[in-house]
């Protein structure tokens, strides 16, 4: 894996502040996974080293057997499996609409007997369960791949970057409930989708937490770089998903959403009753 040091490779760098920019937020030897939608991409770009990009439950198998020391992966998993730190400061959150997170669906709420689920995010798919038994409502869920969805036509739960394309190109053909507005309006909180976990052991997490805030932080000052480096949407939806729809941050409200989430799963049966205080880096 690339490395970057303060050593003979710092060396080759250009002086002054640069050179102190990529001391603060430049890569170590970490094994580092992100999820591979747009949403992350101001928390990653830059990053000086490799990154495995996957689907984020791809990630959290990684994460958990060890093949990785630091994934940005979902929120769910934490609550799910509680032995991680978060990094303190840093998710992606959004008080709706996400416009990346929905129900596409034709019926009304109440008249849906079924929906499709991408099993490859399960903070979106126990957000929905959630939601749902909030309204006494208890469709089926049934997992299929991101491909099967878009492709049907029935009601359908759609993530990520499938998510904003099939919004684009079916607008007039489907209703859609926008999860983080539904969440917003049941909770009066943001909801947390994702968030930088660090396996326990794995040395200076508190350093390693403050460079992946100190990169969270370059790229909201540079959002335009950012932007203008994407490739599969046009700069102006970039523009308009990061600074309207995103938030970047995990501060107070923040985390009340992630424990009020987590609070919810436990009522409804989906995690075991768990008081313990999130740990934090």
């Amino acid at each position: 894996m690339t490395q970057f040091s303060e050593g003979r490779a710092s060396a080759r760098l250009t002086s002054g502040a640069q050179e102190l920019r990529e001391r603060a937020c430049g890569s170590t030897s970490l094994r580092i996974g992100c999820v591979k939608y747009l949403n992350a991409k101001p928390l990653i770009f830059g990053w000086r080293g490799d990154v495995v990009f996957d689907h984020p439950a791809a990630l959290c198998q990684q994460l958990a057997t060890g093949q990785l020391d630091v994934a940005f992966v979902s929120s769910f998993e934490v609550l799910r499996n509680p032995i991680y730190t978060i990094v303190d400061g840093v998710a992606v959150a959004s008080v709706g609409p996400v416009h990346s997170v929905f129900l596409a669906h034709i019926e009304p709420l109440e008249e849906i007997e079924e929906i499709a689920v991408d099993a490859a995010s399960q903070t979106s798919v126990h957000l929905l369960r959630c939601l749902l038994a909030e309204r006494n409502l208890r469709p089926r869920l049934v997992s299929t791949d991101a491909a099967a969805q878009t492709g049907a036509r029935g009601a359908q739960l759609i993530i990520g970057d499938q998510a904003i394309a099939f919004r684009q190109n079916n607008t007039g053909k489907y209703r859609f409930w926008d999860l983080a507005t539904a969440w917003r309006e049941a909770a009066e909180l943001p909801f947390v989708f994702a968030v930088w976990l660090i396996r326990p052991k794995v040395a200076d997490a508190a350093g390693i937490a403050e460079k992946l805030r100190c990169l969270r932080d370059e790229n909201l000052r540079a959002l335009d770089k950012v932007i203008a480096a994407q490739r599969h949407f046009a700069p102006e939806f970039c523009a308009f998903y990061f600074r309207e729809c995103l938030q970047f941050d995990f501060a107070d409200a923040e985390k009340a959403g992630l424990l009020r989430f987590r609070s919810l799963c436990e009522k409804h049966g989906i995690l075991p009753v768990n008081p313990a205080p999130l740990r934090l880096a």
